[in-house]
């Protein structure tokens, strides 16, 4: 049975990461089941994949999707950005509710200057393709950066953007300005306990009660380094000449394994983590410099991917595995029918749940 306390724990807005790297995922229309047992809403793709968007269809799902860097150039062609749209959102609208295009994933990380001119004049383009089609009042066009792209975080008011990416970010928060999207970061505190065990305190990174940090600037306490991280992006775009853009974190998470070089990614720790930010997005908190907002978030990330490239810890972030089973208990009681059980979207979203019992693969 689901119970009333664990449907609760995400109904309140968190968001979802869904990749699919990976060979062993279960069909999107029995994803689709998953997340309703979850009442989660807010679903985040890496690609604009149809099955997906054709399985949430009428689900009352939003969907954030995504043009890999690998099209960015071709984005800056409106005739190529206007066949992407008629050929990846259109088909799915207004069926399937899809309220933004993440043009790119931290383009900044990757070193490549041809690639951080293409940044902005692809998202332009797109932006200007959804005017035409009078899709812009509800998709909005946006990118995700990693907080590579921050000189300085510490203290949060001293935040700062890295000189070298100025020139590219000083066009791109304008832009965000005009047409009102939102500054997307992927955040993670693991990070920077990974590379500094031995200084950072693991319940300030983990939202355990601990001593914190004061911001000598603006006084203001901090009792997890999550929010200290966002202050410091707003404190960054502040510097460029913007009070006017809000910062949304498109990716937090952490892993529940990793290399023997990788400390902290175990179970215990990957739970506390995620738990303790659900609670935390449950009381609709702001961070200690805008209180009033709450912070918004999509947790990375739905399963573990077996394909991902990397250290171990990246293809271990998953809530669950892929047959369905939880990776660590934080309360989600969700249910993954069994393959006979799901013939189409239709009839995933009309299952009564208080009336059937499911049984994991």
């Amino acid at each position: 049975m689901i119970t009333d306390s664990s449907l609760g724990v995400v109904g309140l807005g968190v968001g979802i990461n869904y990749g699919q790297i990976a060979n062993n995922l279960p069909s999107p229309s029995r994803v689709a089941f998953l997340l309703r047992s979850l009442n989660v809403s807010r679903i985040k793709l890496y690609d604009a994949d149809p099955n997906v968007l054709t399985a949430f269809s009428n689900a009352g799902v939003s969907f954030i999707v995504s043009i890999g860097n690998e099209n960015l150039q071709n984005m800056r062609d409106p005739l190529k950005a206007q066949n992407w749209i008629t050929q990846h959102l259109s088909p799915h609208l207004p069926q399937t509710k899809i309220t933004s295009i993440v043009v790119g994933n931290e383009v900044f990380s990757s070193n490549d200057t041809q690639l951080m001119s293409f940044l902005l004049p692809a998202m332009q383009t797109v932006h200007s393709t959804l005017v035409n089609l009078g899709l812009d009042k509800q998709v909005a066009v946006t990118t995700a950066h990693s907080l590579t792209i921050l000189s300085n975080s510490y203290p949060p008011s001293s935040g700062t953007f890295r000189q070298d990416f100025a020139q590219y970010l000083q066009p791109l928060l304008n832009f965000h300005a005009q047409i009102k999207s939102p500054f997307l970061i992927n955040a993670y505190p693991y990070f920077a306990y990974k590379d500094n065990p031995n200084e950072v305190p693991l319940e300030y990174v983990l939202f355990q009660p601990n001593q914190g940090m004061t911001d000598p600037n603006t006084n203001l306490h901090y009792d997890n380094m999550l929010y200290a991280q966002l202050d410091a992006v707003y404190s960054a775009i502040r510097a460029m000449g913007h009070n006017d853009i809000e910062v949304r974190i498109s990716e937090t998470g952490w892993p529940s394994m990793g290399d023997s070089n990788e400390a902290g990614a175990t179970p215990e720790n990957a739970g506390l983590y995620n738990g303790n930010l659900l609670r935390r997005i449950e009381q609709r908190q702001g961070t200690p410099a805008r209180p009033s907002v709450p912070v918004d978030i999509y947790v990375f990330a739905l399963f573990n991917e077996n394909l991902k490239p990397g250290p171990a810890s990246e293809r271990n972030y998953g809530l669950y595995y892929p047959d369905g089973n939880p990776v660590y208990d934080i309360g989600l009681q969700g249910y993954l029918p069994e393959l006979a059980l799901v013939t189409d979207s239709a009839s995933v979203m009309n299952v009564s749940f208080s009336k059937v019992h499911f049984h994991t693969v």
